[in-house]
């Protein structure tokens, strides 16, 4: 039988990209909505949820995924550190892929990034430069914030280490601080790059997108490989067994 998915956000950009997929990929779509529709009577008749919606809408999404036992598949991005903690803790309920980034390149650039990590001193700096189109509200980026972790678990070093851009007299760079640089502008898809430079070489990795496509694709595979899981929260690392 086809995966039936409901679209929460469907007239988003990323919404609208997931329904294009759904038919090229021969998933059913049940149900497509946004702010002010009525989520509950559409997601009982899907298999899945992905959403690609508000970051205040998340935990309402979520406490009706669990009340139906539903999976979900979310890409929504800008909560707060301490907003996703609880998050986590109610999406673990049911099965939830949760990614900020669904592109199979992009997952592939966090196994690197962490293998990176771990094999170069904190004589390497490092540092994370994303850019987007003038639209996307919320900054850094999901995937740029997820690779910001990664640095930090395999330095073992804590948010406080982060420098959001630097200003003014910043004194000269230490070897336990990790930069941050969100650039907007056009029609950017999303690019992404982290940087080790050391005295006499510099270390670049990065990833460009061209097609929304690419993060449409990964969350329906995703909401293929969600739903005979148990309940927990995943990520797409482990959709492509790459964790």
């Amino acid at each position: 039988m086809a995966l039936t998915i409901l679209i929460n956000g469907a007239k988003g950009r990323m919404g609208q990209a997931v329904a294009s997929a759904a038919k090229e990929m021969g998933v059913g779509v049940g149900g497509a909505v946004d702010v002010g529709d009525n989520v509950a009577e559409s997601l009982a008749r899907c298999d899945v949820v992905v959403d690609f919606s508000a970051h205040s809408a998340t935990r309402s999404l979520l406490e009706l995924a669990v009340a139906q036992r539903k999976p979900v598949v979310l890409g929504t991005t800008g909560h707060s550190a301490e907003e996703k903690k609880q998050l986590l803790a109610l999406a673990a309920n049911v099965p939830c892929v949760w990614a900020g980034n669904f592109s199979v390149g992009v997952n592939l650039l966090f196994a690197l990034t962490r293998r990176a990590s771990a094999v170069l001193g904190s004589d390497y700096d490092a540092e994370v430069i994303e850019m987007h189109h003038r639209f996307k509200k919320d900054a850094p980026s999901g995937t740029a914030a997820r690779l910001l972790e990664i640095i930090l678990e395999e330095r073992k070093l804590g948010a406080d280490a982060l420098r959001h851009g630097r200003e003014g007299i910043t004194g000269e760079r230490t070897s336990t601080e990790v930069g941050i640089h969100a650039l907007r502008g056009g029609d950017v898809v999303g690019d992404h790059t982290v940087m080790f430079a050391a005295l006499g070489e510099r270390l670049e990795l990065t990833h460009k997108a061209s097609d929304r496509g690419i993060f449409a694709r990964g969350a329906l595979r995703a909401a293929q490989w969600v739903v005979s899981r148990p309940p927990g929260v995943y990520d797409m690392q482990h959709v492509l067994g790459l964790t």
